[in-house]
Order: structure tokens, then sequence, then C-alpha cells
């Protein structure tokens, strides 16, 4: 959805890597690494394409937090949520092989969360089930009423794809834009 907004043709690939965090790896150097590995795997078997790689990575009181699941996961960390910031990291790698254009970015995004009422995460969770995403919200939908703020370099970071920096190295990669 966010690709399409820069009006390039693409085709989108999902690369086949463990996850698994690396014993005492920091959560910047994780997402780091995830994207990295991403742009590399499809890099190889497309030498001449220029590749976006992309991962983003939700961290609360220095811990990172998965997708909830269900719904009791969802209510629980929407509820220690409140009032409290929680920080995305979405990191970027763009690459191409047979130019040797290797560049990589990580956007911070802070998210800060209004004091939120059971009654209120319950009919959130109720109408959008974001049992899927980090976090247990859909910024890009019904979420942002949980927020009091957010703070970053690119609006777009937070729903995965910081674009403005993907712009700037795409440009850098080759590409003309707009």
């Amino acid at each position: 959805m966010l690709l399409f907004r820069l009006g390039l043709p693409f085709e989108c690939l999902a690369p086949e890597i463990d996850e698994t965090p690396e014993e005492s790896e920091s959560p910047f150097d994780l997402v780091c690494r995830l994207a990295d590995e991403k742009a590399k795997t499809v890099s190889y078997s497309n030498p001449d394409s220029i590749v976006i790689g992309s991962d983003q990575i939700a961290v609360f009181e220095d811990r990172i937090i998965g997708k909830p699941g269900d719904h009791h996961a969802a209510l629980e960390q929407l509820l220690s949520f409140s009032g409290k910031t929680v920080e995305f990291l979405t990191a970027l790698t763009v690459r191409c092989l047979t130019s040797d254009f290797i560049e990589q970015h990580v956007d911070t995004t802070r998210v800060c969360f209004r004091n939120i009422e059971a009654e209120e995460i319950e009919r959130y969770l109720r109408i959008e089930k974001p049992y899927d995403c980090a976090g247990a919200f859909k910024a890009e939908s019904l979420g942002i009423t949980l927020f009091e703020k957010i703070t970053s370099d690119d609006p777009t970071a937070l729903i995965g794809l910081p674009l403005i920096r993907t712009a700037a190295m795409l440009r850098r990669a080759g590409l003309q834009l707009p």
C-alpha cells in the first residue's frame, strides 16, 4: 500500500529468513539485521534490481513487544501501555548487487498512549481485532484514537515503511522520484 504512493513498478517478495534474535542482540541491532537479511536474500536472486528490505520492532520498557495473537493478550498489552510510551524501530535497507549500492536507515517512532480505560480498550478490540499487529493497534485506522501523540521524522514509518527516507535512498540508488 505504501509503495504504491511512490508510483514505481515493484514486486513484493517474502524471503525466508530466521528472525530469532541472537544472544544479547539489542532491538536496534536486531531490526537492522533483519531488514538487511531480507534485502540481501532477495538481491541474490534479483541482482539487477533495486531491493528494499524492511522490518519493524516494538519496544516497551526495554523489551521487544510481539503481536498479541488473541484478545486477552491484546487487552493486557494495551492496558500496560496506558499513559506510557512505546518505541517502534523501523529499519530499511536498499540494495542493488550489480551497482554495489547499499544504504540502511532506522526510523524511531515514539507512540505516547493516552490514559485508556479497560472498557475503551475492549470496545476498540471488538471493532478492530488487531491481534496480528505488534502493539495491538492499527495506527492507520481506529488505533489512532488511543494515542496522545506520535513523534517521528516520517509519518509513514509507524505503518511499516518510512517513505521519506525510502524515496531519498531510491533516488541515490538511481531512480527518478517524482
